[in-house]
Parts: C-alpha cells; sequence; structure tokens
C-alpha cells in the first residue's frame, strides 16, 4: 500500500463545470509515481465525458459577446464580434434560415473533394509539357 506522507488533500477547481473538487493526497501520490507534474483541470466526472467525447459543460467561447439587434426579426441576440454598421446580423433561427436560403457556398464542379470532372489541371498536360 502507498504512503500518503508529504501529500495532503486540496481543493481545486474544474475547468469546465466550475465546481470545487478534492485531489486527494493519494491521488496526488499516484500523479507523482507516474511522472505528471501538474494537477488535474477538470473533475472526476468531466475527465470521464472528456474522455468518452461528451462535454458535460456547455461549450463556450472564450472572449467577449456583443449585444445586437437581429436584422431580419428584430429580436435581441450576442454575437463573438463587433456588429458593424454596413453588415447585418442576424439571430441563430434567422441565421440559419439565411444560410439555407443561399444554397451551397462553393461551385461543387471545383471542390477538391474529387467531384466535377474528375480531371485536375495537371492531368490536362499533354506529355510535351513535361519538364
Amino acid at each position: 500500500m502507498m504512503s500518503n506522507e508529504g501529500y495532503q488533500d486540496r481543493i481545486l477547481t474544474c475547468r469546465d463545470c466550475g465546481l470545487d473538487f478534492t485531489f486527494s493526497a493519494g491521488e496526488q501520490e499516484f500523479y507523482a509515481s507516474r511522472g505528471l507534474t501538474n494537477a488535474p483541470g477538470r473533475c472526476p466526472s468531466c475527465r470521464a465525458a472528456r474522455r468518452s467525447g461528451q462535454s458535460s459543460a456547455p461549450r463556450q467561447r472564450s472572449g467577449e459577446q456583443y449585444e445586437t439587434t437581429c436584422a431580419t426579426c428584430g429580436r435581441p441576440t450576442s454575437v463573438p464580434f463587433v456588429p458593424r454598421e454596413d453588415r447585418p446580423v442576424y439571430c441563430s433561427d434567422c441565421f440559419q434560415a439565411q444560410r439555407a436560403a443561399r444554397g451551397p457556398r462553393r461551385d461543387d464542379s471545383r471542390s477538391y473533394s474529387g467531384g466535377g470532372r474528375g480531371r485536375d489541371r495537371r492531368d490536362r498536360r499533354d506529355s510535351r509539357d513535361r519538364w
């Protein structure tokens, strides 16, 4: 059995959910035995959720949110950029409607995904063009 000498329980705050959790003396000794020098940044449940590919806390972008009014419906909304007077800003619902009405952004015949004519500009050169 391990001895926990030199280690004391520490209270840490989870960077995902913001709740306090205990980093026990036993856990600290385990971390040290594996050569880990940093304390965990997430509580056990957020660590488990992260490992399984889920998020236990809502994902928020760091940075400021700016309050504005939707150009279509007039509802208040917040955006992660400074709104400009010369460009419309939409709430999430109106943005999705605008996006759907606009159609695809790129001409699929020129995409890199193999769509279109199936030949690349280099394929069209004839053998005389080789260096």
